[in-house]
């Protein structure tokens, strides 16, 4: 019996597919869900259409209907999961298993919890997936019993939970989004650590990995057993900021991990071993054909491999193709590279519309896609290597650039090494191990062990690439429309050659590559007051210069607001270096960030009050002023003989330009706010004025606030901080002077230009709407973050 060559039926085809996809992102990315009447009208109506066998050729229209709905539905129960507004920050009792692996660290270990389903639970939180955080006790000197947390394990938690929220700037991680993709319902972190107790030992899969992973790091003695865990596992834990700083800069994230490519080796083999079975043994040819049981050992294989890597997207993604592939030499029918990723992707689509808001979804089909458009089926292996390198440096590159802000110069070269080197030597060796170690424990040894000789060498050279200082090109943030014309240019330049005018190509990659920043003109101001919760961090800039006042919070071996928000922030509005860094104080929520700042970007010179024990090149003392680009910079307090008492002696900042004035006062309170009064009340006049200490009760004096007179007043204040930032007296004492009061906590990064088109603010929450929004959550919810609902009787920082 001959193999026929049939197309894929058309209701999962080529055209329904990127119907069904087109569909998902138009509704995911939408600033609000439809009712969940209308989405199952929808999705019924759309699914009438798609599968209908009248009227084939519209079957696209019913798959975009049908996917947008299933979208919004989706979406709509991932919101219904999560934790509701009235249970915010309660402390709670439960019972469940740690999912994943936990990521333990110098201070804090980070975990998954499934909850139990049973009816001992809280109710909103029974068979919910929390992200939580297990802290040693202030003071400790030994890690407590988190480290005793293992995977698989089921634990009984006294936790305070939140509703996931996140910080909202440019450049930065929408952890709202995360939690919505993966269905977290709830953030916290563990309350009484003594309390805690082990309720049953690991098992499943992850503990599998757990016990495993311990065996590699138990085996091979030196610092590369990290990466043998990366290659064989999946487990990434034990690689630090510095591992990910170079493989992001020389373009081998992909690599590191479990990626469909080892996928798919693994499948070989099994291949390979089966069919070799079958030929030491012809007569099992008589009950399964050879190629049948060659391709059903591969399927098994590769999912017995992805379950290994815990199901990553890339792997899932592998096993969906190649059981396609096994299905279709069955049926003896051939389907080519296009149609197996069309039915892969059809498959994730239904599982998991939401997989469509994280960025293994784009690289892995998107790599894949490019790889299958321009590259024969037919092309032998060492042939296509060089030629691929080059499609899937053009055809990612977008999608580097959106989902991450960055380029990586030195990829090509470094995957020239990096791909048959660790995939075709590194990761076979890691693999032999992992499955020695199956069969006998202490088999796979030397295996690991040579796996991370292998390895060792390529990585000190990827270091010294990595290292040079153009390997890595950060890029300003862009529209979303960029993304879609830098496609379309790498289309074109992708096309078979003789096709006329591909130089015109890339003029289509100019708006992504060099967007527009926004800078200010000559004699205009930007201020962008950064969301870094409860803190404070300010980048003024003019047309060729930029100044950040201070630099958020950091906790040790934890959240560095100057890590995780401001340098994001700074790189993503194009900001390649800092002429000044002025650190107000040296208190932790102001200066915590500061050596991350320093570390990641180039400051000409920072400044910093007498006395305050920050590490700086020049002192800010009242008088002193400087002009940049027609923008006059000058400070108000302190004065040359103020002694530094903390949030008193705080660096005030004036910047007046001719279209109007900013005053950033630090944290100080109202005795120095009435002593600049008395000093010098018409020089504190200003258009946009930075409340003082966050909007405390002990600040913005009445006399303050009617010398500073501003039309709009910025805060910074974390939501639902301790201390009830910013207050509700202080607020109405703002308005009350006609001060439009905005926050951090509400709308995220505030961005405001003073220029020749007047004074304009952006608030990056309501600038870019999307429904996964905490602050529209908890307003739908009936509460808000508002600024008048300070708790009087809080505690001052």
């Amino acid at each position: 019996m001959g193999r026929t060559d049939a197309p894929v039926p058309a209701p999962a085809g080529l055209a329904c597919v990127a119907a069904l996809l087109l569909g998902m992102v138009g509704m995911l990315w939408q600033p609000t869900l439809p009712a969940v009447a209308m989405l199952w009208l929808g999705l019924a109506a759309g699914a009438a259409g798609w599968c209908a066998a009248w009227r084939w050729r519209w079957r696209w229209a019913g798959a975009l209907l049908a996917g947008a709905a299933w979208a919004g539905l989706h979406a709509t129960w991932s919101l219904g999961v999560q934790l509701p507004v009235a249970w915010e920050g309660r402390e709670v009792e439960v019972s469940g298993r740690v999912m994943g692996l936990p990521e333990p660290g110098a201070r804090r270990t980070r975990f998954l919890l499934r909850v139990d389903a049973d009816a001992h639970q809280p109710a909103p939180l029974r068979g919910r997936l929390l992200r939580l955080s297990w802290y040693d006790d202030f003071g400790a000197t030994a890690p407590g019993a988190r480290m005793q947390m293992g995977a698989g394990e089921r634990w009984h938690l006294r936790i305070r939970v939140r509703a996931p929220r996140g910080l909202a700037n440019p450049g930065g991680v929408d952890t709202e989004r995360y939690a919505a993709a993966q269905r977290i319902s709830a953030m916290g972190y563990v309350r009484d650590p003594g309390t805690a107790r082990r309720l049953s030992p690991g098992r499943g899969i992850d503990a599998w990995r757990s016990r495993m992973s311990a065996r590699i790091a138990a085996a091979v003695p030196d610092r590369m057993a990290r990466f043998v865990q990366a290659l064989a596992l999946g487990d990434t834990q034990g690689l630090d900021d510095h591992d990910w700083q170079v493989l992001r800069a020389a373009g081998l994230t992909h690599l590191i991990a479990i990626s469909g490519f080892h996928v798919g080796m693994v499948a070989g083999a099994c291949a390979l071993v089966a069919a070799g079975a079958w030929w030491v043994f012809p007569a099992l040819a008589r009950r399964v054909p050879r190629p049948q049981a060659a391709g059903a050992a591969a399927l098994a294989g590769a999912l017995a491999y992805a379950a290994v890597a815990g199901f990553a997207l890339p792997t899932v993604r592998t096993v969906l193709m190649i059981g396609v592939v096994v299905l279709a030499r069955v049926a003896r029918r051939h389907v080519r590279v296009v149609d197996l990723l069309a039915l892969a992707m059809w498959a994730v689509l239904l599982c998991d519309p939401l997989s469509l808001l994280a960025a293994g979804f784009w690289l892995s089909f998107g790599g894949v896609a490019w790889l299958a458009w321009c590259l024969p089926a037919s092309m032998h292996w060492a042939k296509a290597f060089l030629p691929a390198q080059g499609v899937a440096t053009i055809g990612l590159l977008p999608f580097t650039v959106v989902l991450f802000g960055q380029a990586s110069l030195a990829g090509p070269l470094a995957n020239l090494l990096a791909i048959p080197w660790w995939s075709l030597v590194v990761v076979p060796l890691a693999l032999l191990g992992t499955a020695l170690e199956v069969l006998h424990a202490g088999a796979g040894g030397w295996a690991w062990r040579l796996a991370a000789t292998c390895f060792e060498p390529s990585w000190g050279w990827f270091e010294r690439v990595a290292a040079h200082p153009r390997a890595l090109w950060w890029l300003p943030e862009s529209p979303a429309w960029t993304l879609w014309l830098a496609l379309i240019g790498g289309f074109w330049l992708l096309l078979p050659r003789g096709v006329p005018g591909k130089w015109l190509a890339v003029l289509l990659w100019l708006p992504l590559l060099w967007p527009d920043s926004e800078r200010p003109g000559a004699g205009e101001v930007e201020l962008v007051v950064i969301d870094v919760g409860q803190g404070l961090s300010a980048l003024v800039r003019t047309a060729n210069h930029a100044l950040l006042f201070d630099a958020g919070p950091a906790v040790e071996e934890g959240f560095d607001a100057g890590e995780r928000a401001v340098v994001p922030a700074l790189r993503a509005l194009g900001v390649p270096r800092l002429h000044a860094l002025v650190v107000s104080h040296a208190d932790n929520d102001h200066a915590g960030g500061v050596d991350a700042v320093r570390d990641s970007l180039p400051v000409n010179v920072v400044l910093a009050p007498p006395g305050s024990g920050v590490d700086a090149s020049a002192a800010c003392l009242a008088g002193a002023s400087w002009t940049w680009d027609g923008v006059h910079f000058r400070f108000l307090h302190p004065g040359l003989h103020f002694p530094y008492l903390g949030n008193e002696s705080s660096c005030v900042l004036k910047v007046e330009t001719a279209h109007g004035s900013a005053l950033l006062p630090g944290d100080i309170g109202a005795i120095v706010e009435r002593s600049l009064v008395h000093r010098d009340a018409a020089g504190l006049r200003a258009d946009v004025v930075v409340l003082p200490h966050h909007g405390s009760a002990g600040s913005s004096d009445p006399a303050f606030i009617a010398a500073t007179s501003p039309r709009l007043a910025l805060n910074a204040s974390g939501a639902g901080n301790r201390f009830g930032h910013p207050r509700a007296g202080v607020v109405a004492r703002w308005r009350t002077q006609g001060a439009e009061v905005v926050d951090t906590q509400t709308g995220g990064a505030l961005r405001v230009w003073l220029g020749k088109g007047g004074l304009q603010l952006r608030e990056r929450r309501h600038a870019r709407p999307r429904w996964w929004d905490a602050v529209r959550r908890r307003q739908a919810g009936g509460l808000s973050y508002r600024l008048e609902e300070g708790r009087p009787d809080a505690p001052e920082d």
